[in-house]
């Protein structure tokens, strides 16, 4: 198996495992009976989790496009926040 051939399976892997992810976001979360103590804890616990697996499926899905697009031969300019001064942006 050739380095291509390994990043084509790890974007199926990629993508399969946001499928789970989204499986996960999709389920409701339990509803807890008011006379247990830790109610509030565990619904704050599970929507950590739900939110925590959205963010997750949105990053592996970042990679898995990025990865794609340098397969394709077609470079990603990356675009840098980093600050210029006046002679920083006249340099080019």
């Amino acid at each position: 198996m050739n380095v291509k051939d390994l990043k084509l399976s790890i974007i199926e892997a990629g993508e399969k495992a946001v499928k789970q992810l989204v499986k996960v976001a999709k389920e409701e979360i339990i509803k807890l009976e008011a006379e247990d103590p830790l109610a509030a804890d565990k619904l704050k616990n599970a929507a950590a989790t739900k939110k925590l697996a959205i963010f997750d499926a949105f990053e592996i899905l970042k990679r898995i496009e990025e990865e794609r697009e340098l397969l394709e031969g077609n470079v990603l300019e990356k675009k840098t926040n980093t600050p210029k001064g006046f002679a920083e942006s006249r340099s080019k």
